[in-house]
């Protein structure tokens, strides 16, 4: 099964001092920068989708790239861009519409010819036609008492399954494989929409708005699917990451899919940061005191000496790399941690045991995945995007060794 890591232009810096905290003056993110496949030992994924939505923008939102990289990226075209060649082989790339990007708009932005001139100005493997989200899934309970499908559930439906067809047609000729996707609101309107697609010729059909369905619902979805679907049919999970379930997903014919899930629990998870094979840690925060928003806002109100916390967040830092060093003892690094979690958090939430376990696991000691032998227990500190893609790329490494525990996903 294919593993495909969203672009969001995520990348590191290989030459970023986390003692002074600052870029080399004449970086250029685009030639010194590295996306995960390039700074990590092993390739953590199988290919790379990009959205239109992220390289193209929006109408009323710019796009996350700049114009000289727009350029470029149509310009040499996206393997060439993000240097897909790789020592194991070439990453195939797949793009998508970024349909959460307009999910309130009442139809899709983008014409025909813009959506195929992205796909092919880009010189993309696989192109998903434009599509439009079904907000709303039916549970069993829901059913049960009688709740039915919106009208607009099924508008959006059908809107998808007519711009699917559109798609088809204008992409024959094309050099990408072209998928359709399948929306629904229970496991018989997706079994409807897949029949559909395959009724008008498509082969690949990527499974949509699934992001926030629990794994017992997805997996009722793609059995009851699974039904209905052709031999030669082909489905791809938007978005889902479930890696206990892969067996049963590609017993129903599910091929790929793609996520970015690992990468963000590194900053946006609460208490699930660091990835090891079988378990996750916290990771260890130290906020910027001149970056941290709610605690500028304690020190803009008075309620904190900006003298004080800059003084406490660099012991933090010392502290640690001292332990890590082996040159300090863990209780001072807990203690320091303990005093500036005073002052920059206003709920008063004491972090230590979960810092404790942390520390003293010290789970990046051991690992070889090309960042945190690199670069040690900066690896493991909440502190700035350098530290956070890091860790985000080694959890990616860490997701694809657990899929790799199932055969199903191995490369």
């Amino acid at each position: 099964m294919d593993f495909f890591f969203p672009d969001s232009q995520d990348q590191i810096s290989p030459f970023f001092d986390f003692h002074s905290e600052e870029h080399p003056v004449h970086r250029i993110r685009q030639r010194d920068d590295r996306y995960a496949h390039e700074a990590l030992n092993v390739i953590p994924y199988n290919g790379i989708l990009i959205s239109k939505a992220i390289v193209d923008g929006l109408k009323d939102r710019g796009s996350k790239y700049t114009e000289a990289q727009r350029d470029r990226v149509y310009r040499t075209g996206a393997h060439d861009f993000y240097r897909a060649d790789t020592s194991a082989g070439q990453l195939k790339i797949m793009g998508d519409c970024g349909a959460f990007a307009y999910v309130d708009s009442d139809v899709p932005p983008y014409s025909m010819d813009e959506v195929l001139n992205f796909y092919e100005g880009t010189r993309l493997d696989y192109g998903i036609s434009m599509d439009h989200i079904v907000l709303a899934y039916l549970s069993a309970a829901q059913k049960k008492k009688g709740k039915t499908a919106d009208p607009e559930w099924q508008r959006r439906q059908e809107l998808t399954i007519e711009i699917a067809a559109e798609f088809l047609k204008a992409s024959k000729g094309c050099k990408f494989i072209p998928l359709g996707v399948a929306h629904g609101w229970s496991p018989e309107s997706y079994s409807d929409s897949v029949k559909a697609l395959q009724k008008i010729g498509f082969t690949r059909i990527a499974m949509g708005g699934m992001v926030p369905l629990r794994t017992n619902d997805i997996l009722e979805v793609v059995s009851t699917v699974n039904k209905i679907r052709k031999p030669s049919t082909q489905l791809h999970l938007l978005g889902v990451t479930r890696p206990k379930s892969m067996p049963e997903f590609a017993s129903y014919g599910v091929t790929s899919f793609d996520s970015t899930s690992p990468f963000r629990q590194s900053f946006m998870d609460d208490k699930d940061n660091y990835y090891v094979v079988d378990s996750t840690y916290v990771a260890i925060r130290v906020p910027q005191s001149d970056g941290n928003p709610a605690l500028r806002r304690r020190i803009q109100a008075g309620e904190v000496d900006q003298k004080v916390a800059m003084a406490a967040e660099r012991e933090c830092l010392r502290s640690l790399r001292a332990y890590d060093a082996g040159e300090g003892p863990i209780d001072d690094a807990l203690d320091s941690l303990r005093s500036y979690e005073i002052i920059y958090d206003a709920k008063q939430r004491d972090r230590t045991e979960t810092n404790r376990r942390t520390l003293e696991d010290a789970p990046w000691k051991s690992c070889k995945c090309g960042i945190c032998d690199a670069v040690g227990i900066e690896v493991a500190i909440f502190r700035g995007a350098e530290r956070n893609k890091r860790r985000g790329f080694h959890n990616l490494a860490m997701f694809r060794k657990r899929l790799d525990l199932n055969p199903t996903t191995k490369n």
